[in-house]
């Protein structure tokens, strides 16, 4: 199953099923975030606008883009204003569907599924204002070793993402090839949890 199908599928249930790294990720988006200053963002990944839902509050300006025609269905019937805007975008190709440059660019729980870092680093970097962020939000590599990916229950059936493992190094390495200043790297556990951490971060500055 294509990874557009795939979360077409999931759309329905992504909000309401249980989903750690989803109710982490939105805690860690607000930790990370909460104390910058942006007036405008692009979000990669928006899916059903779980983090758009804060990052409206904000910024006054939102460009928010998803492959899932079903989960931009759900994210547009959560928010209707103006300055919120979301479009149908494959964020592995060129990234013409904007001339505008931001202060902040966020994507949250998609580079799993995505093979080639390096051209979304780079592409980023060409979509920020000088001195804006590059945000990320990705399960903690830590967990891939042990076999965690993106799954859900569709049915009596499990379906289970193609993803791919990126290394911390992975993410450092694409950052300075692109030209990027690492601002922050965090790396966020479950409460009452001994096992690795779930969440990894990373902010990075456009010098």
């Amino acid at each position: 199953m294509s990874i557009e199908k795939a979360y077409n599928e999931w759309s329905s249930q992504y909000d309401s099923n249980k989903n750690r790294t989803r109710d982490l990720d939105k805690k860690v988006t607000i930790k990370s975030l909460e104390d910058l200053k942006f007036n405008s963002v692009l979000e990669i990944g928006c899916g059903t606008g779980k983090n758009s839902e804060w990052l409206q509050t904000k910024a006054t300006q939102i460009f928010a883009v998803d492959f899932s025609e079903e989960m931009l269905a759900i994210a547009k019937k959560k928010i209707s204003k103006k300055n919120v805007h979301f479009q149908k975008a494959d964020v592995t190709e060129n990234w013409h569907w904007t001339t505008e440059n931001f202060d902040l660019v966020t994507c949250n729980l998609i580079l799993e599924h995505i093979e080639d870092l390096e051209f979304i680093f780079e592409q980023a970097f060409s979509k920020l204002k000088t001195g804006g962020h590059f945000f990320i939000s990705e399960l903690h590599p830590f967990k891939q070793y042990k076999g965690t990916k993106a799954r859900f229950n569709s049915g009596d059936k499990l379906i289970e993402l193609e993803t791919f493992t990126h290394h911390i190094s992975d993410f450092l390495n694409a950052g300075k090839k692109a030209g990027f200043q690492l601002f922050e790297l965090k790396e966020w556990f479950d409460e009452d949890s001994t096992d690795p951490p779930r969440i990894i971060s990373l902010l990075f500055k456009k010098p």
